[in-house]
């Protein structure tokens, strides 16, 4: 966003409305800790049959915190009613932002608690070809697990890296008024690593 620095009055303006879900100062390694999930990985393959297990994943998958950046078009979105981001912001050519109004003009490594923007490392949209929205459990899950979408990552990738990318890990701290996704992170890994370990069954898609 080149063109602020000419209505430097104007920059905050900007930067207050644009919130994508996020809040005040992000402290992962401070509340975040799968190390210390509460309920063993045999008690969530006891609680579901495996054609099951993919339903608690696929419930933290679409929640507002994640599908604002998985989009199946190139505007990002907002808020928990997930509008589309203000300013006519786009995906551009590297999910990071439009050349004229890059992702990381706003979005920083940790949330702004002046402007309420929030940032954490590396915030960008996740590939076209990664977009959510509208998807059932089948395809969602057949969607995470093709490597051919997912930046080449095998189930094992894909566990580790929703147990600790920090942007992935912002979702459940993100500060200021925004809805952390549910359940908790430990629970959350602990019922990811359930499918994973389950052999990633996928369900029957609905007829």
């Amino acid at each position: 966003m080149r063109w602020l620095r000419s209505f430097p009055n104007f920059l905050p303006v900007v930067a207050a409305l644009a919130i994508g879900g996020a809040g005040f100062l992000l402290q992962p390694s401070a509340h975040i800790s799968p190390q210390s999930a509460p309920v063993q990985v045999a008690a969530a393959h006891a609680a579901a049959p495996s054609g099951d297990l993919f339903a608690p994943v696929a419930a933290v998958l679409r929640h507002p915190r994640c599908m604002n950046c998985h989009p199946r078009d190139d505007r990002p979105r907002q808020g928990d009613d997930r509008h589309p981001h203000l300013q006519n912001v786009v995906r551009g050519e590297d999910n990071l932002g439009f050349v004229n109004a890059r992702c990381t003009a706003c979005h920083r490594d940790e949330n702004n608690n002046f402007s309420g923007v929030p940032g954490a490392p590396n915030w960008h949209l996740a590939p076209l070809s990664m977009g959510w929205n509208g998807l059932g459990d089948a395809d969602l899950c057949t969607t995470l697990k093709d490597e051919s979408k997912n930046g080449g990552k095998d189930i094992a990738a894909l566990v580790e890296h929703m147990e600790k990318d920090a942007l992935v890990l912002w979702g459940w701290a993100p500060g200021g008024d925004r809805t952390p996704v549910t359940p908790p992170h430990p629970e959350f890994i602990t019922q990811l690593k359930a499918w994973a370990d389950a052999g990633a069954p996928c369900p029957t898609a609905a007829k």
